[in-house]
C-alpha cells in the first residue's frame, strides 16, 4: 500500500511539471490539487509502511527517489516558464546524487543516511510549486507580482539552503 502512494506521485510527475511550465495546460486549481495529492501521498506512505511493517530500505529509495524526480521536474518546469531560477533544480540534483552516492559508496550503509538540513531541504522544495499553484488562481490575480516576489525569494533561499546542505554533506566523511 505505501509504495502504491509513492506510485500515484510518480505518475504526477509529468502532468505537474508540465501544468507549471505552460499555465495554460491545466486549470491552475487541477495543479494545486494534483500537487496536493502528491505532499499527501509523500506524508503517508512512510506512515502506512511503518503501520503495516512493510518499510523498507528499498521503499525508502523509491519515496525518497520519487519526491527527487516530482520536486526537481516541477521546478525545472518553473526554470523554463521563469518562475525560479535555473540554478534550483540543477542543485537538488547535485545535492540527491551526493545523498545516495554518499549513503551507499562512502558509508557503505544498506539505506539511504539522512541529515537534518536535507530532510528540510526535501520538505521545502514543495512550497514553490504550491505558490506558483496558488499566484494562478483567480483569487490571487490581484497580488500576482508580490507572490512572484515571494517564490522567488523562497527560491533564493532554497538555493542557499541546498548549497549549504552540499557543503554540509560533503564535510561530514571529515567529521567521523
Amino acid at each position: 500500500m505505501a509504495n502504491l502512494l509513492t506510485a500515484i506521485r510518480l505518475l504526477l510527475i509529468i502532468p505537474v511539471a508540465w501544468a507549471i511550465a505552460d499555465p495554460e495546460f491545466v486549470p491552475a486549481s487541477i495543479l494545486l490539487l494534483l500537487i496536493l495529492i502528491a505532499i499527501v501521498t509523500d506524508y503517508f506512505d512512510g506512515i502506512v509502511a511503518r503501520a503495516s511493517n512493510t518499510a523498507s530500505a528499498r521503499g525508502q529509495l523509491f519515496d525518497h527517489a520519487t519526491d527527487f524526480l516530482f520536486v526537481t521536474s516541477g521546478l525545472s518546469g518553473a526554470a523554463f516558464a521563469g518562475v525560479v531560477s535555473p540554478v534550483l533544480p540543477v542543485l537538488i540534483f547535485i545535492a540527491f546524487s551526493q545523498y545516495v552516492l554518499d549513503s551507499y559508496f562512502l558509508f557503505h550503509q544498506k539505506q539511504l543516511r539522512m541529515s537534518f538540513l536535507g530532510r528540510w531541504n526535501g520538505i521545502f522544495y514543495f512550497l514553490p510549486l504550491i505558490l506558483i499553484a496558488l499566484s494562478r488562481l483567480s483569487l490571487f490575480v490581484e497580488i500576482r507580482q508580490i507572490m512572484e516576489f515571494v517564490i522567488g525569494i523562497v527560491s533564493l533561499m532554497l538555493i542557499i539552503s541546498t548549497i549549504t546542505s552540499i557543503i554540509d554533506r560533503g564535510l561530514a566523511p571529515l567529521r567521523r
